[in-house]
């Protein structure tokens, strides 16, 4: 309930209301960025010989989940400034190369495991080289999560903290690990357009989580 006199910019609903619209905003500006990759995702398919294709086409995501997590991580609760839009583009402008050099060989990292996991048959390699692989490409994802959120926070070095953070913080890993799977949980379930729609709220539990306790 507001309370009786106080100005409506700090009543509970209206800081609501304000969070509500900033990651209304992000998403609506996440999808822009990423409509490409969705739109060749989606043309393209799931055949494994599209992979590399795939992956170029992923090369815009990067920045613009860095961007986003800026603009959710910029999030006030006194209002002074409601203007998620620019604080995305800022995010975009500031982070682009830093963030576009982690994301380009996660993107190439994560190619390779996926063409070696769908021919290990052909590759005559015994099974449970499934694991290590597997283990490789989820650590690579912890990874860049933590990295495109210290990049976001405009922490410097983002690839080694990432690293140093998720291997000497277990609560910041066991929380990315379920906003992962949670993620992969909602494209499996749905496609690429309902991980966008559903990527705001992640992206902000995201980034509040590596702002409280990455390494410094």
């Amino acid at each position: 309930m507001v309370r009786p006199g106080a100005p409506v910019l700090e009543s509970p609903l209206a800081r609501a209301a304000a969070l509500v619209h900033r990651l209304l905003v992000v998403g609506a500006w996440t999808a822009v960025a990423c409509a490409p990759t969705v739109a060749a995702g989606l043309a393209l398919g799931g055949d494994v010989t599209n992979l590399p294709l795939l992956a170029v086409a992923a090369l815009p995501a990067g920045p613009a989940i860095a961007a986003a997590l800026h603009a959710l991580a910029a999030h006030r609760p006194d209002l002074a400034d409601l203007h998620p839009s620019a604080d995305f583009r800022r995010g975009y402008r500031a982070g682009f190369a830093a963030s576009l050099r982690l994301w380009a060989p996660f993107l190439a990292l994560l190619t390779i495991m996926a063409i070696n996991l769908t021919h290990l048959d052909v590759a005559r390699v015994p099974g449970w080289w499934a694991v290590p692989l597997t283990l490789i490409t989820v650590a690579a994802c912890l990874w860049i999560a933590v990295a495109l959120a210290l990049v976001a926070l405009g922490r410097r070095d983002a690839a080694r903290r990432s690293a140093r953070t998720l291997s000497t913080r277990p609560g910041v890993t066991l929380t990315v690990a379920a906003l992962l799977v949670v993620a992969a949980a909602v494209t499996l379930a749905g496609t690429e357009a309902a991980l966008l729609l559903a990527a705001p709220p992640l992206l902000l539990a995201l980034v509040r989580t590596v702002a409280r306790g990455a390494m410094r």
